[in-house]
């Protein structure tokens, strides 16, 4: 073999073996979304997405941070709360079923027009989808500091197999072992 033929070799070899690290530090299966939004609509999209990615065998992890808390909050569930956390309590939807939309409000009306319009067209409603991705495995987590921030505590939300309850820098970890990211 001549010293043009082995340098080649270790040229191809060297770039196999980078192409092979690239792929392993590209994620793997995992879909992170991070919701942001408190909106009917916009969490109706997440988990649509959640579980169109279950469906391509995918793992999700869903981030809930800010407004979207409320969409995972129980209005059967009251626990004591101080005054200034009673406060936010009532300023925000007490659960999935009082999310407004993002637009087309309506005077109040929009969200029950467009969950009459998604029933009417056999489409599933948000408390079905979460269901549905419940019995898939999409793993919910929540924001620690988003739930101090507006005064929600862990009693007050829904029932949903392993959700926990984590600080962002869970999120960061999960957003770089994923290989596709969504913000809402």
């Amino acid at each position: 073999m001549t010293g043009t033929e082995n340098d080649l070799r270790q040229a191809v070899q060297r770039l196999t073996e980078r192409v092979d690290a690239l792929e392993l530090s590209a994620g793997n299966g995992r879909l992170s979304i991070g919701v942001m939004s408190g909106n009917l609509d916009t969490t109706i999209a997440a988990f649509i997405i959640a579980l169109g990615a279950v469906a391509y065998d995918m793992e999700v992890d869903m981030f809930f941070t800010f407004w979207a808390t409320a969409a995972l909050r129980d209005s059967k569930k009251s626990p004591h709360k101080g005054f200034l956390d009673k406060m936010f309590g009532w300023m925000l939807p007490r659960s999935s079923h009082s999310l407004p939309l993002s637009k087309m409000q309506m005077a109040g009306i929009g969200p029950q027009m467009i969950r009459s319009v998604m029933k009417s067209r056999g489409v599933k409603s948000l408390e079905e989808l979460m269901k549905d991705a419940a019995e898939f495995g999409v793993r919910i987590h929540v924001c620690e500091m988003s739930m101090a921030v507006m005064g929600l505590k862990e009693e007050e939300m829904i029932d949903y197999p392993g959700i926990d309850y984590v600080g962002v820098g869970s999120f960061i970890k999960m957003i770089g072992e994923s290989k596709q990211v969504v913000f809402l």
